[in-house]
């Protein structure tokens, strides 16, 4: 049951990073989505956008503590956690 509230929350927060990717890249760069894709990759500048899609789930993480679902926001943090490694090995990379 623990398992599965975690799952959840951790599959909400990939769905608000996603989404705040999709916000970011598609109204807030000036180029179409593809170009802005190509722009990213040659630049490297994936983990820096990542780090701006990471966004929303502070207001998922949020919402669930509000609601009391500790579990589920321990599964935002989970994701969050697993953001933070992939723009740390973005940096490298």
């Amino acid at each position: 049951m623990i398992k599965k509230e975690i799952l959840i929350g951790f599959l909400v927060a990939l769905i608000a990073t996603v989404f705040g990717f999709y916000i970011y890249v598609e109204f807030v760069l000036p180029y179409s989505f593809n170009e802005s894709l190509k722009i990213l990759k040659e630049e490297s500048l994936w983990g820096k956008v990542l780090g701006l899609a990471a966004i929303p789930n502070l207001l998922v993480f949020y919402l669930f503590l509000k609601k009391k679902q500790d579990y589920r926001a321990r599964g935002v943090l989970l994701e969050t956690f697993v953001i933070a490694f992939f723009i740390l090995l973005s940096m490298f990379i």
